[in-house]
């Protein structure tokens, strides 16, 4: 999928989550994010679609703190979300992928940002429906493109979240199969890294399942027990990738 496409998908999941969050309580809790209710959910990810805007208006050159940014005043409900949303597409929209700026990732450029809010929203929109109780769905092919996103920037994600700087190994291998796009990527620990190559290697530990089960597990919305995703070979490895490649 090209920028475009990550917008319009991101603009579709902003509505999805904005009608969900005046569907629930704000008290509700969400227990896919221990300690949040739904009202803190959705300050969440209204803070963040209004950082990622003004980093994309103004191409920022470095990380600007959210706390720099001046407050966006209202309640923090489903209009809320709505207004953050509506333009923070429409800066996405008008900006040049190609555009270079700052970005947590590996990718450098405008067009991340775009990938990374559809990406952080749908999870977010899964957690409103898991607090629900209502079961998360998307086409397998976007969730399949969230599963890259994730591990493709997740080396990066250590400065944010510490636990990354623990995945490393002695050459080992986990596999990680979408089974409905027969989409593949093998995770290699080193001593010093990890190395996340696209298709199916040899390996220690597989984790298959459908492409939404497995972004349900891989970020960490469901334990491998309570999810759809089949495990071969060490699981002990699969535990230890999980516990410590979440985004916090």
């Amino acid at each position: 999928m090209d920028h475009l496409e990550h917008c319009d998908l991101l603009e579709a999941e902003i509505a999805r989550f904005a009608a969900l969050a005046e569907t629930a309580s704000p008290s509700l809790s969400v227990p896919s994010c221990p300690g949040w209710t739904v009202r803190d959910l959705t300050l969440h990810l209204g803070t963040i679609h209004r950082w990622a805007e003004h980093l994309v208006r103004v191409r920022a050159s470095g990380r600007i703190p959210s706390a720099e940014i001046g407050p966006d005043e209202g309640p923090v409900d489903g209009e809320w979300i709505r207004r953050g949303g509506a333009a923070l597409v429409g800066t996405l929209r008008a900006s040049e992928p190609t555009d270079s700026m700052w970005a947590w990732g590996s990718d450098q450029h405008v067009r991340f940002w775009s990938r990374r809010q559809l990406h952080e929203t749908l999870v977010h929109r899964f957690d409103l429906e898991l607090a629900t109780g209502a079961r998360p769905s998307i086409a397998a092919h976007v969730a399949a493109d969230t599963i890259d996103e994730f591990l493709g920037n997740l080396a990066e994600a250590a400065y944010f979240s510490p636990k990354v700087a623990n995945l490393r190994g002695s050459g080992e291998n986990i596999v990680f199969r979408a089974t409905d796009t027969q989409s593949a990527w093998t995770v290699e620990l080193h001593p010093d890294r990890f190395d996340v190559l696209i298709g199916e290697h040899s390996a220690a530990a597989r984790v298959s399942g459908g492409a939404v089960s497995l972004t349900l597990v891989l970020y960490r919305r469901l334990s491998l027990t309570d999810s759809e995703v089949d495990v071969e070979g060490t699981n002990e490895l699969v535990d230890f990738w999980i516990e410590n490649s979440a985004l916090e």
